[in-house]
């Protein structure tokens, strides 16, 4: 009934030459150059992330990108120009304590573009496992305008622990009299979407308070670990990271990755072992240098070129 009457009402000349303006009003406002719409074209604001699924306490790495076509610069001061919304897909409310910290007075010029990196895990309770989508609005002072990416999915996934072992900090030179301070290395397993992925958790005796988790790299389901602490309570992981291929590493008592490298099965299979002085290597296998090591394996490249005559 509601579209018949707005037909006969089109028929009056009054009323069309009434409506005709009307709308075409509407469409002039959405071609303004401060309309939502038209600066959705000119100024694309989007969320980054190198990965989608995390595991509680890990960091959540994320980017806003700001990509301007607007054919003017984009001027960014000393006011907030960006903030995060993170939402739980599952129906719960993620609790918000800040922003993180962002860079100031910049500008983005006409056909360029502009990063900001975060970590949004300091700054969202992401403790409980689901389903997230995480948007940044970036306000344009100049325009008095704000815009809004599209949402990026991630998930926050359990995982079930493998091996744990409690140890005290290794003493500092001025450290204060008493017992070190403990705390739990604890290696867990969790699977996304048929991946499996090993991760170092570093927390207190009690597991109230974590200090660091960290991703150590993924691995197989039948794989064994090899565990050792050496003197200075250093973590020595050896683990199957595929068919006939291995996985050390080694984290501190801060939880940092510091050495990481890959071995292959041959005559036989890669295992840790410690010498009389108490340092701990890898014996057996065969060591393959990888894009991924850690410290990273220097490169020399050699040329057949004569070298240059001197002046």
């Amino acid at each position: 009934m509601k579209n018949i009457g707005f037909r006969a009402r089109l028929q009056t000349p009054g009323r069309t030459r009434s409506l005709r303006l009307f709308l075409a009003g509407i469409l002039a406002l959405g071609l303004l150059p401060g309309s939502t719409g038209a600066l959705r074209a000119q100024v694309k604001v989007e969320v980054l992330m190198d990965q989608d699924q995390f595991v509680p306490g890990e960091s959540v790495p994320a980017a806003v990108r700001v990509i301007n076509h607007s054919g003017q610069t984009l001027h960014f001061g000393e006011e907030n120009w960006v903030s995060y919304s993170v939402e739980s897909r599952d129906g719960f409310i993620v609790v918000k304590t800040g922003d993180p910290t962002e860079a100031h007075g910049f500008e983005v010029q006409s056909a360029d573009m502009a990063t900001q990196h975060a970590d949004l895990a300091p700054f969202f309770n992401l403790t409980r496992a689901g389903r997230y989508k995480v948007t940044a609005t970036v306000r344009i002072k100049d325009w008095g305008t704000e815009l809004t990416s599209e949402p990026k999915n991630f998930a926050i996934i359990r995982g079930f622990k493998l091996w744990e072992q409690t140890f005290g900090m290794p003493e500092a030179p001025a450290a204060s009299p008493g017992p070190p301070e403990a705390r739990k290395y604890i290696l867990q397993q969790a699977t996304y979407l048929k991946s499996m992925r090993l991760y170092l958790r570093l927390t207190d005796p009690a597991e109230t308070k974590v200090f660091r988790v960290q991703r150590i790299g993924p691995m197989v389901s039948f794989s064994r670990l090899q565990t050792q602490l050496d003197k200075g309570n250093n973590l020595h992981v050896l683990y199957e990271e595929g068919a006939r291929t291995f996985i050390y590493s080694v984290a501190s008592p801060d939880g940092e990755i510091t050495l990481r490298q890959t071995y292959y099965y041959t005559d036989s299979g890669p295992r840790l072992q410690m010498d009389d002085a108490g340092k701990i290597s890898v014996a057996g296998g065969l060591r393959r240098v990888a894009a991924d090591d850690l410290p990273p394996v220097k490169t020399v490249t050699l040329s057949n070129d004569p070298a240059p005559p001197k002046p």
